[in-house]
C-alpha cells in the first residue's frame, strides 16, 4: 500500500517537474502547461491524502473509487482530444490560407518576371527625352 503511494506521488512530482521544464524551455505553450500542471497537482494531491478518492467516490456514488478514478481519466482524455482536434481545425484552416496567399504571390512575381523578360527582349533603341521611365507603364 505504502509503495503504491508512494509510486504515484513520485510519478505526478515528475510530472510537474517535467512540465514546468518544459515551459521553462519553451517547449510547451502555457495554454497547455495549465492542464498538465492540474493533472500533476490533482495527482499529487490524490497520492498523498488516497482516502480523498475514497470520499469523492462515496458521496458521488460510484461504488469502487478506482472506476471513479477511470471515469475521470476518460473524461479528461476526451475534452484533450476535442480541444486538440479544435486546435488542428484551425491550423488547417490558417494553412489554407497561407497557401492560397503565397500562391497569389507567385503568380504576381510569375508575372512581373514575365513582364521584365519581355521588356529586355525588345531591341533596344535610343531614348529619347520625351521616353517615360523605363518600367514606367502604368
Amino acid at each position: 500500500m505504502i509503495l503504491s503511494v508512494l509510486a504515484a506521488f513520485i510519478l505526478a512530482l515528475v510530472i510537474v517537474v517535467l512540465v514546468v521544464e518544459m515551459l521553462r524551455r519553451k517547449k510547451l505553450r502555457e495554454k497547455y502547461a495549465v492542464l498538465w500542471l492540474v493533472v500533476g497537482l490533482a495527482t499529487l494531491i490524490l497520492a498523498a491524502f488516497p482516502q480523498l478518492l475514497a470520499l469523492t467516490a462515496r458521496f458521488l456514488g460510484v461504488q469502487v473509487p478506482s472506476n471513479l478514478l477511470f471515469a475521470m481519466t476518460i473524461l479528461l482524455a476526451l475534452g484533450v482530444c476535442l480541444h486538440l482536434s479544435w486546435e488542428i481545425s484551425v491550423v488547417e484552416d490558417e494553412t489554407r490560407t497561407l497557401a492560397e496567399e503565397a500562391a497569389i504571390l507567385r503568380t504576381h512575381i510569375e508575372r512581373l518576371e514575365a513582364r521584365l523578360d519581355a521588356e529586355l527582349a525588345e531591341p533596344s533603341r535610343t531614348p529619347t527625352a520625351t521616353d517615360p521611365a523605363p518600367f514606367d507603364r502604368g
